[in-house]
């Protein structure tokens, strides 16, 4: 698809070949929101992620972190030291993004009781 095409589908997300919706699935799956939430605090190593974010494999882990760098989310920066060491922490545009997830996150926790009982209700 050629830059104009992309360009006539921006803000087309309703539109099945809008580029907007892969990045809508990488925003949105519940590793990257999680991530985006932890690195809003800061900057991080890996180990430091895993033992925040409970149940997420080291596989998941290193998958959601490259594919939020190659969206442009995070920046890891490798140091030249033995052992090596990696940090993770949000650009620009990734703390735009995490602070309109982590509002989500935070709708979700405040409704959270409501959002039960109407679970509940229905099942």
């Amino acid at each position: 698809m050629s830059a104009y095409e992309n360009s006539k589908l921006l803000g087309q997300v309703l539109s099945a070949n809008c580029p907007s919706r892969e990045i809508l699935e990488h925003l949105t799956n519940k590793w990257s929101v999680l991530v985006l939430r932890c690195l809003n605090e800061g900057v991080h190593r890996f180990s430091e992620l895993k033992k925040r974010i409970e149940g997420i494999s080291e596989k998941m882990l290193a998958q959601t972190l490259k594919m939020l760098e190659q969206d442009g989310f995070i920046l890891r920066t490798v140091y030249p030291v033995v052992p090596p060491k990696v940090e993770y922490q949000l650009t620009l545009t990734g703390s735009q993004a995490a602070d309109k997830v982590i509002q989500m996150v935070n709708w979700i926790e405040r409704g959270l009781p409501e959002i039960l009982e109407a679970k509940s209700t229905i099942a």
